[in-house]
């Protein structure tokens, strides 16, 4: 009879993935980025375990949109008192907060627990081209 095997956390070896968004579908874009932090691109791939890898997104701010998305979609928040729901377009939360769209696009593909939690420390999400994690020596998505 044959186990199941079950990465040690030594076996684990987690690298760091460079994406860069620009002119990305933003769907398909967050599709890819929680595959990789999931592991499922892993041979040893085990769902529960943190076999995924760090991802770094550049370029947030130049993520694409197809139809009416810009305007029709929103973002809600509350504030916790009477009255205080809150809304605003993608559109407005590209230009304030573009990191935001990525990381709720993302978080929507994740499992809702404390392992989903785990996995979107791993992603890091930054407006322009500069990063500070070139010590980590990202390798560009193909």
């Amino acid at each position: 009879m044959e186990k199941t095997y079950y990465p040690k956390e030594n076996d684990i070896k987690q690298e760091w993935v460079l994406v860069d968004a620009s002119n990305q579908n933003l769907g398909r874009l967050a599709t890819k980025i929680a595959s990789i932090l999931l592991g499922k691109n892993q041979p040893d791939f085990t769902p529960g375990v943190d076999t995924g890898d760090y991802v770094v997104v550049i370029n947030a701010s130049q993520v694409q949109v197809t139809g009416k998305k810009l305007d029709e979609k929103f973002y809600y928040h509350h504030s916790n008192y009477p009255s205080g729901l809150k809304a605003i377009s993608l559109r407005q939360q590209l230009e304030r907060h573009p990191d935001r769209v990525i990381e709720a696009a993302v978080w929507g593909m994740l499992p809702h627990n404390k392992f989903g939690k785990q996995l979107i420390k791993k992603l890091k999400v930054y407006p322009g081209m500069e990063h500070p994690h070139a010590a980590q020596s990202p390798k560009p998505l193909e």
